[in-house]
C-alpha cells in the first residue's frame, strides 16, 4: 500500500511539473508572438525578425517557395513590405500550440494585415526550437 501511494504521488508530481512546463512554454510562445505583432505594427522588420533563428538553416516557406537563411528571409520581408503602408497592421489568431518535445513546439494560426492598399491574410505554421534557453522560430510556412 505504501509503495502504491508513493508511486501515485510520484506520477502526480510528474504530471504537475509537465503541465507547468508546457504552460510556461506556451506563455513564452504567446509572448514572442505578441512581440512580433508589436514590432511589425511599429514598422520595425528588424525587430520582428528577432524571434527567428539567426542561422543559414532557418526555413521560410511562402508563396514563392522555400527560402533558407535568416538574412535571406529578412531581405525578402524588406522587399515585400518596403514601407508601413505595405506592412499594415498585423493580427494573429493562434489556433493551436502543440509541444512536440521539451525543445520543439508547433504553432498553427492565421495572420491578417489590415492595410489601406488592401487587406491580406492567410495561414501559418511555425516550428519553434528552444536554443540556448530561448524559443526561436526555425521553420515558418506562411501562405
Amino acid at each position: 500500500m505504501y509503495k502504491k501511494s508513493l508511486l501515485l504521488i510520484g506520477v502526480f508530481l510528474v504530471a504537475v511539473v509537465t503541465t507547468y512546463a508546457q504552460s510556461a512554454d506556451e506563455k513564452a510562445i504567446r509572448y514572442l508572438m505578441h512581440q512580433q505583432i508589436a514590432t511589425w505594427n511599429s514598422g520595425n522588420i528588424d525587430a520582428f525578425m528577432e524571434t527567428y533563428w539567426k542561422s543559414d538553416s532557418l526555413l521560410f516557406v511562402g508563396s514563392k517557395g522555400p527560402t533558407y537563411g535568416w538574412e535571406n528571409t529578412l531581405n525578402n520581408y524588406k522587399k515585400n513590405y518596403p514601407d508601413t503602408a505595405a506592412m499594415g497592421k498585423l493580427r494573429f489568431d493562434i489556433l493551436s500550440i502543440k509541444p512536440l518535445s521539451p525543445e520543439y513546439i508547433f504553432v498553427l494560426g492565421k495572420w491578417h494585415l489590415t492595410r489601406t492598399i488592401g487587406n491580406v491574410g492567410g495561414t501559418f505554421t511555425l516550428l519553434f526550437k528552444k536554443i540556448e534557453g530561448k524559443w526561436l522560430i526555425v521553420a515558418d510556412h506562411s501562405s
